[in-house]
């Protein structure tokens, strides 16, 4: 009996190693990709609509803001009041001018009464010519110091203008900062004003991509509106390496809402008119030069290629293969020339 289970055990032991070994020899799967030609493809980005005019809010005088009248997101008309400044100090300052400007007064109708007497004495030749000349310079010395009191006192009464912000035009205030009680300085932005009017999509382009000319919006519901190229920043932002762009709405905007997120259609001209756009991990930089790995007859090929540029997610390269060859995406570290491998169903 003991020899029947002995054969049973040895006969089921030899099996499963028959079908390790069947599963061992079986060709790895791979992930694949098709890749596209790039020349006139088409890139969609995510743009904000901003205002064509947005203008920094703040008072031209330091003070302590003792009213806010608006808040984020109000829509407002010319000449409406944004804030105001505590005026006490500024009213005591125009007091203090105006007793200058008084005291100024005061000491030109004395200069003036001097002269007038030095003219008399110097006909009955009491004083001197140069006594009345010295008579002279103390008048126009008191005009002059008047003349700087006058100016002072518009100033005064400038500032005490400046103490109330109000809208320079119709708008959305997108952004108020200032609060009740905050102390600011002359210049501080306390709010951003969006100016009626013409839109804008403000984009943000990769490094390696110049912003084409012209381009569509897709608003949420709606045709497509185009786009055209207004201005594009002088250099590329040091952190994210992109490119700011803003683009006018050429058409009709009346789809379109300040801070909304739109998204903008470009076509994409390359340098390289036959480049290929392949995902980085299907790079493979273990020979002397870049290549990448595509499947013929079910087995692993590598193939050369020439690395133009290098993206966030994928790399254009310029080889000869055609657009729609499929080639390993994933895992080509491990590869070796003619080894058989099954592409995962797409």
């Amino acid at each position: 009996m003991w020899k029947i289970v002995i054969s049973f055990t040895l006969v089921l032991l030899a099996g499963c190693q028959s079908e390790e070994a069947q599963q061992d020899s079986a060709p790895p799967w791979v992930k694949t990709f098709v890749i596209q030609p790039r020349s006139g493809a088409e890139r969609v980005l995510s743009g904000t609509v901003r205002a064509r005019h947005e203008m920094p809010i703040a008072f031209r005088i330091n003070g302590r803001i003792e009213q806010r009248a608006v808040d984020a997101g109000q829509r407002v008309k010319s000449g409406t009041l944004l804030f105001a400044l505590d005026p006490s100090d500024l009213e005591k300052e125009l007091d203090a001018r105006k007793a200058e400007v008084s005291a100024a007064k005061t000491a030109i109708s004395v200069a003036e009464a001097d002269v007038v007497r030095g003219h008399d004495l110097l006909k009955k030749e009491f004083i001197s010519q140069q006594s009345l000349d010295r008579f002279n310079l103390v008048k126009r010395e008191a005009q002059e110091r008047m003349n700087a009191a006058l100016a002072r006192l518009e100033q005064a009464k400038n500032a005490l203008t400046y103490a109330r912000l109000t809208a320079e035009s119709d708008g959305l205030l997108t952004e108020v900062t200032g609060e009740q009680g905050e102390v600011v300085a002359a210049g501080q932005s306390i709010a951003i004003l969006a100016k009626e009017g013409e839109l804008e999509v403000e984009l943000f382009f990769p490094e390696e991509m110049k912003p084409p000319a012209s381009g569509l919006v897709m608003p949420r519901n709606g045709k497509p509106i185009p786009l055209k190229l207004r201005e594009v920043a002088g250099a590329a932002d040091a952190v994210s390496h992109t490119w700011r762009a803003r683009y006018s709405v050429r058409a009709s905007g009346d789809k379109l809402a300040l801070g909304n997120i739109v998204r903008a259609i470009f076509k994409r001209v390359e340098k390289s008119p036959d480049s290929l756009e392949v995902p980085l991990a299907a790079l493979d930089e273990r020979g002397g030069t870049p290549r990448i790995w595509v499947i013929r007859d079910e087995h692993a090929q590598p193939l050369s290629i020439e690395l133009i540029s290098l993206g966030t997610e994928t790399a254009l390269i310029k080889t000869k293969l055609s657009a729609g060859s499929r080639v390993i995406a994933l895992g080509t570290h491990l590869l070796k020339p003619g080894m058989a491998v099954q592409p995962l169903p797409q």
